[in-house]
């Protein structure tokens, strides 16, 4: 071969490079290939390969693990109780052998090197003549992180019994202790641990984020769990072809639309990694395959590749997604965005930037939350919008980790000390100082806490109510809502007295009342299911209908919007807000008790289900509804109430069509007098979410109005805020809409069910106030007041329509007129203590049409 045509094949694999002899570039190829091969030789300075309850070391894909009743060093624990099955459908002999414990037990691992390491536990309910695995409920914790929380095994789809779970914990100590302990009288039970320890490149401490105003403090203090790790466009990577013995699965079940992918794929051999990407980040069969846009061939594609993931949406993850040109025939052909829950993560991603070469693997990190009210991360890929760009796009692979909370946990609500007392002191030297301090100060508390109850005569008062206590963590029976029921109310099944006594948290009920009132939670009066739980049906001993709102104790969801609604809704009542009756803390449960809303969430009835779409006057009543008890909470009192999650599934219809706003798990009171805003972190859902409010952490009553905003497109369009499957300008209602609306064209994109029944200066108002509510700075957006004025407005130029055919231009006079509305009602708090049997006639604003016989001359106000 000579010099030049070697120069010529050098040129075309390094890019856009200074111009340098074909020696040095051949000099250079050569270096880069041997730095990446001795980087990409790790061999684990921990190994730890563990069967548990074998008799004999066990060889898997031609690793050994260890019997661990050779490794007694390991292990500590009172019995010596093992299970073992000859055959059984399992996907490995790990699965084969059993430990058992009865009482709380750990394994002890010494670490040569402190670092990231990967646990990985094994699961399957080995037959037993005294013990019934398949019914164990137990918490895996280590030094630091709880694994696991009440823990037990379910039947997954394929209807097996195995299950396997990976961590990657950074141990910072000389050694790692899994403890397993059983819940109460129950046990636990493990088949096999792994322990093995793993380059310190594999993890960037500082990943990106959704949210450039709250960059990421790092990752270097948490713990992960895998959650998916998906081989894109190829097929099953098993532990055997991964360098640090991972699983990659095929992606075709995640995509929300298969025929917009096609699968591609070249050599593993020709993929060529570099010092800073090696085997270690992903093996070459993952970079080799990859999707790419189905019809990327087209003049003018306009659609996204996108995966769909289920997640606990009370946890942050890692998302890491692998890309590796093996597409394009030249250097710079390639250039695409990326996008995370609907979100631009990366725009004109063009892969020759980073990887100077073809075949090249590179990743990116970020750290989000999941999609809020649809419990989903989305993945999407689509092409670029710039110009003379050849529109395609495509991904090799993706992980997605669990991220553990503030305590420390990846299930559950529990520390460590929570779950096992007194581990936290096993792994810290600076434990007992930390204990005595909040030992004295906790001494201290009840101290005080005794002498306010006991000796402080104010504490006697007849005007003094029930504290506020912490509620337990679906531990005990005590009522930490302040509840008046005594201890032996809970031991009887039957209805007590006490417990139908009106509180000022409204009505408790017991858990026999509340299942008479379900018929023990029977599925067939199943309403929904929500983040909190599932929503049931029921009748009360009087006959009055209710929706019943029981808490999911087995994801332990949910406590602090179980608490917000009661303290929120205790305090409220209005026509347009959904009434808590009551609520339940027995047994460890936590239930809330609402009035029965006849026709569902606003909605269903506009798109996503069979019945029939409401009329446009209709649709204009519903939202005046909704915004009066949003108008209610914003101005109601001093500081007001901030709803936070305003959307069309929490806002519900009564068996009259009358719209009340639900759900006030997110909501926060407002700001102070002195106060343009309160600093809080970010909550909502995501398609509603108030730009300026996420980026800022600053919320303000303008945040609710953005969101209304957006409720008012739905209303309009019959569809939802956010779709993903759309083509890419129209996956977000609010920028498609304000794109039309800005044209003068709002009618184009209207629900065709509405076409030719719109009076359009009703349509021209409604787009007006849409278009206000959804501006940039919440300081340009109106009140909710002034939202509700001009909702009244359109209506009234609707109905006057349907007698006679009003002048469009009498539109032009709305900023004229002085904007009048109801003044708020105040919080009435006299009801908090009524409960269920106060009347709210007295707090009903007036009725819809008398309200609107004050715009019959719109001129004249």
């Amino acid at each position: 071969m000579t010099g030049k045509k070697l120069d010529n094949m050098v040129s075309a694999r390094m890019g856009n490079l200074p111009i340098l002899s074909w020696k040095v570039k051949l000099v250079l190829c050569i270096w880069g290939f041997l730095v990446a091969q001795s980087l990409s030789a790790f061999t684990p300075t921990d190994n730890y390969l563990i069967d548990c309850g074998a008799s004999k070391n066990t060889t898997v894909e031609g690793q050994i693990f260890g019997a661990d009743s050779y490794s007694s060093s390991l292990l500590s624990t009172s019995q010596d109780i093992l299970a073992s099955i000859q055959n059984a459908n399992v996907p490995s002999d790990l699965y084969l052998t059993a430990r058992i414990f009865t009482q709380s037990s750990s394994y002890s691992f010494q670490i040569m090197q402190q670092g990231r390491h990967w646990v990985r536990l094994y699961f399957y309910p080995v037959p037993h003549g005294s013990y019934d695995l398949k019914s164990a409920i137990f918490s895996v914790t280590t030094n630091q992180f709880v694994l696991l929380h009440n823990f037990s095994i379910n039947t997954d789809a394929n209807n097996s019994l195995y299950l396997f779970k990976e961590y990657l914990i950074n141990v910072t100590s000389d050694s790692l202790t899994l403890t397993f302990a059983p819940t109460g009288n129950s046990l636990a039970f493990i088949n096999a641990i792994e322990v093995v320890s793993v380059p310190d490149e594999l993890m960037a401490n500082q990943p990106g984020t959704l949210s450039p105003s709250a960059p990421f403090v790092g990752l270097s203090g948490y713990a992960l769990e895998t959650a998916y790790r998906i081989n894109v466009g190829g097929k099953l990577v098993t532990p055997t072809n991964d360098t640090l013995g991972r699983t990659w699965v095929p992606d075709q079940s995640y995509l929300t639309s298969s025929g917009t992918a096609k699968s591609v794929s070249v050599l593993a051999s020709s993929i060529t990694y570099t010092a800073t990407v090696t085997s270690e980040i992903a093996p070459n069969s993952v970079y080799a395959t990859a999707d790419e846009m189905a019809n990327a061939n087209v003049s003018n594609p306009n659609f996204n590749i996108t995966w769909m993931f289920s997640v606990d949406p009370d946890f942050s993850y890692f998302v890491r997604m692998h890309f590796c040109d093996i597409v394009s025939l030249s250097l710079q052909q390639l250039i695409f965005n990326v996008y995370i829950n609907s979100q631009t993560a990366i725009g004109n991603l063009d892969l020759s930037t980073k990887t100077l070469s073809l075949s090249t693997p590179y990743y990116t990190d970020f750290v989000v939350n999941a999609s809020s009210g649809s419990n989903n991360i989305s993945v999407s890929v689509g092409p670029s919008n710039l110009p003379n760009v050849n529109p395609n796009a495509i991904l090799n692979g993706l992980e997605i980790l669990k991220m553990n909370n503030d305590a420390g946990s990846l299930d559950g609500l529990y520390s460590v000390d929570g779950v096992i007392p007194g581990a936290s002191k096993r792994s810290s030297k600076v434990g007992p100082i930390v204990g005595s301090v909040v030992g004295f100060a906790a001494l201290l508390g009840l101290l005080a806490t005794i002498y306010y109850l006991f000796c402080n005569p104010k504490s006697k008062s007849k005007y003094s109510h029930p504290a506020w206590l912490p509620l337990p963590l679906y531990g005990g029976n005590s009522h930490s809502l302040g509840s008046k029921v005594s201890a032996t109310s809970h031991k009887s099944s039957s209805r007590s007295y006490v417990s139908s006594a009106p509180t000022n948290l409204g009505r408790y009920f017991s858990i026999a009342e509340i299942q008479q009132a379900t018929n023990k939670f029977d599925e067939t009066l199943l309403l929904g299911v929500g983040g909190f739980g599932k929503v049931y049906q029921g009748q009360l001993e009087d006959g009055t209908q209710v929706a019943v709102k029981r808490g999911n104790p087995r994801s332990e969801q949910g406590l602090t919007e179980f608490q917000t609604e009661i303290e929120m809704l205790s305090k409220l009542r209005h026509r347009h807000l959904v009434s808590l009756i009551g609520y339940c803390d027995e047994h460890s449960e936590m239930i809330l008790v609402y009035e029965y809303m006849a026709n569902g969430t606003l909605r269903s009835h506009l798109y996503g289900s069979e019945l029939p779409p409401l009329p446009w006057k209709q649709r204009l009543e519903v939202c005046i509804g909704a915004a009066r008890g949003l108008h209610y909470l914003h101005t109601g009192a001093a500081q007001g109430i901030i709803h936070r999650d305003v959307k069309t599934t929490n806002i519900l219809l009564d068996e009259n069509f009358v719209a009340k706003v639900a759900d006030f798990g997110l909501s926060k009171t407002g700001p102070t007098l002195d106060q343009t805003h309160v600093s809080t972190a970010v909550k909502g859902s995501f398609g509603y979410l108030d730009p300026e409010y996420f980026r800022r952490q600053q919320l303000t009553e303008k945040s609710d109005v953005y969101s209304f905003g957006v409720v008012l497109l739905e209303v309009l369009c019959a569809r939802p805020a956010l779709n993903p499957v759309l083509p890419r300008e129209q996956v977000n209602i609010a920028e498609w809409a304000m794109l039309w609306q800005k044209k003068g064209m709002l009618e184009k994109i209207i629900d065709p069910h509405l076409v030719g029944t719109i009076n359009p200066g009703s349509l021209k108002k409604l787009g007006e106030t849409a278009e206000k509510c959804l501006e940039e700075q919440g300081i340009d957006r109106p009140a909710m007041g002034d939202v509700l004025w001009n909702l009244e407005y359109a209506f009234q130029l609707q109905e006057t329509a349907m007698q006679n055919d009003p002048d469009e231009n009498s539109t032009n006079h709305i900023a004229d007129l002085p904007l009048r509305y109801p003044e708020p009602e105040p919080f009435d708090t006299s009801v908090i203590g009524r409960g269920v049997g106060g009347s709210d006639d007295d707090l009903e604003d007036a009725t819809t049409s008398a309200v609107f016989s004050q715009l019959v001359n719109p001129r004249g106000r």
